[in-house]
């Protein structure tokens, strides 16, 4: 076994825990966003009956990441967007609202889930993050 992978284990190791430190020192309170989601980037070089799947799970992904909750609820709006043009033909950007919602459910993953919603735009240009305190 070389130092080097050796080396970078541990430094994957410190980084996990540092990550889980922080979320652990967070506190999460109910929060809705906006972001644009680049569906053509993150599912190329996919084959083309496993995109839209693919697109969906990519989606989970980058809600769970960015809201820090396990629990992620695709809308059936979002999924007939996203499946709109085919299994293997993508649209390339979908404008997305997350929403992190207390969640009711004492059998739930855990205390806030993530409500992923479609947000119908003409033009994607110019669009940033945006805070929603509505809703």
């Amino acid at each position: 076994v070389s130092t080097q992978s050796t080396w970078g284990n541990i430094q994957l190791a410190k980084n996990i825990k540092m990550v889980k430190a922080k979320k652990a020192g967070r506190t999460l309170e109910p929060v809705t966003r906006d972001y644009t989601v680049n569906l053509h980037r993150l599912c190329h070089s996919i084959q083309f009956k496993k995109k839209a799947p693919r697109a969906i799970k990519s989606i989970v992904q980058f809600a769970q990441q960015q809201m820090l909750t396990e629990d992620v609820r695709i809308d059936t709006a979002l999924n007939q967007y996203v499946w709109s043009k085919g299994i293997r033909n993508l649209p390339r950007r979908v404008r997305v609202r997350m929403s992190r919602k207390k969640n009711e459910d004492d059998e739930g993953k855990g205390k806030f889930y993530t409500l992923v919603q479609h947000i119908p735009v003409d033009d994607f240009k110019g669009l940033q993050t945006q805070r929603n305190t509505g809703k």
